[in-house]
């Protein structure tokens, strides 16, 4: 007997039932994302490596250990799948000219790929949903989006979530801090990890990203970044903080706070929970000014951020109802119902109602037993009764109520009201149930 293949491993099927969850999810965001005027960009799951490479940094734990990189077997081109989403909607950006009449608010979401262990709230198939805006400079595009993200909360309840924010300058000040840091870090050579040494003279500030427990006590004594911000990165950093205690935001100042990507400058933030152990990190982001001309555009602002979709369905107690899938279930017996069954499914569906006609033949009883576990509000019955008085009957199956018949001519009307009466009952109920009356 052959054995059945399984998925690989960290990457998980989304069944059904929480397909449906993730739909609901999806709406939610993506209506949250466009009332701040954000539109919809969609980028290829596959890039070439070279991107992520230049954008990432070479020297970093997604490029150097988690992407899924390959070569393609057609024609060599050196390509992976996407760890991020950042990088691939730049390049997007600059490769349709998107910038050429202005700035521009963007959001996506979808799957992405890195080879981590796979444990609760950390997979290697993930998914994210992001939002970035490319042009602005000024502090109120930072505070934007926290406060984005604080509002998304207060609409999902989700009230533990706490805010880390740091600075980490200029590239001026990042290069003081990189001397600062070098010289730290070589007058301790003795106690730095085999991954700490290897970046030591490549890229210091990776260090600071370590999850080593054995590391943490001589990274907490590094010099801060924060020490080395000149003015302007000051000024705007104040700013930001400014604007969150204006819109009753509570943020703490995370000196340590770094990110695990070399784009980021000046704001860097985090919202994090303690509900989901390690992976307490459920949104992300700050700004990446020179990203934009790093991938070989004409220098322009930017700044964005990312909401681990996994995380945040696992923080999310009352989850947003479902999308409602079936409404009508059409029961018929005998070739001639089929045919008609087929016009009065098709019908109801024209004006919106969501159908499923009975396949598979069976008895009366067996339909019914179908029509019953598809969730739907109401049965319509085409046989050979109702084929002779050109009339459907009509059957409750989610509430109290004898079935009747009605002419073919006004049975929408009458399932519409009966649909509509179902809808209302179950918001009574939903909204009986928040107040607890």
């Amino acid at each position: 007997m052959s054995t059945i293949l399984q998925a690989l491993r960290g990457m998980n099927d989304i069944l059904p039932d929480e397909a449906e969850r993730w739909e609901a999810y999806e709406f939610v965001l993506a209506a949250w994302a466009k009332s701040y005027g954000y539109r919809p960009l969609r980028t290829p799951l596959v890039e070439p490596t070279a991107l992520f490479r230049r954008a990432i940094g070479e020297v970093t734990d997604i490029v150097e250990k988690e992407m899924y990189s390959f070569t393609d077997q057609l024609n060599g081109d050196h390509v992976s799948l996407r760890p991020e989403g950042t990088a691939s909607c730049v390049r997007a950006v600059l490769q349709h000219n998107l910038l050429y009449d202005g700035p521009k608010r963007l959001y996506y979401h979808g799957p992405m790929f890195r080879h981590e262990r796979p444990q609760k709230g950390r997979y290697r198939q993930f998914h994210q949903f992001g939002v970035e805006a490319l042009g602005w400079l000024g502090p109120d595009v930072d505070a934007e989006h926290i406060l984005m993200c604080a509002r998304l909360w207060e609409e999902l309840g989700i009230e533990d979530l706490r805010l880390e924010i740091n600075s980490l300058g200029s590239a001026e000040e990042r290069a003081q801090h990189r001397h600062a840091l070098l010289a730290y870090f070589e007058s301790h050579a003795g106690q730095l990890d085999q991954d700490a040494s290897r970046r030591l003279h490549s890229n210091p500030l990776r260090i600071l990203d370590s999850k080593n427990p054995d590391m943490q006590t001589l990274i907490r004594g590094a010099p801060m970044l924060i020490d080395h911000l000149g003015p302007d990165s000051k000024a705007h950093f104040d700013a930001v903080r400014g604007l969150l205690t204006e819109a009753g935001i509570q943020a703490t100042v995370n000196s340590r706070l770094v990110r695990g990507l070399d784009y980021y400058n000046r704001t860097v933030f985090e919202w994090v929970s303690d509900r989901l152990g390690a992976q307490g990190t459920v949104c992300a982001g700050g700004r990446y000014d020179g990203l934009i001309a790093q991938l070989g555009g004409k220098p322009a602002p930017a700044c964005g951020f990312a909401i681990g979709l996994e995380r945040l369905m696992a923080l999310v107690e009352d989850h947003p109802p479902a999308p409602t899938s079936t409404e009508v279930y059409v029961i018929h017996q005998g070739d001639e119902a089929a045919t008609v069954a087929f016009a009065v499914a098709d019908e109801m569906r024209r004006v919106g109602m969501s159908v499923i006609l009975n396949c598979g033949g069976g008895s009366l009883k067996t339909q019914m037993r179908r029509a019953d576990a598809s969730g739907a509000v109401l049965a319509v019955i085409v046989g050979e009764d109702e084929l002779r008085s050109g009339e459907v009957t009509l059957k409750p199956l989610r509430a109290q109520g004898e079935q009747w018949r009605t002419s073919r001519t006004d049975y929408i009307e009458q399932v519409a009201e009966l649909l509509l009466g179902q809808n209302e009952d179950e918001q009574l109920e939903d909204e009986n149930g928040r107040t607890g009356s």
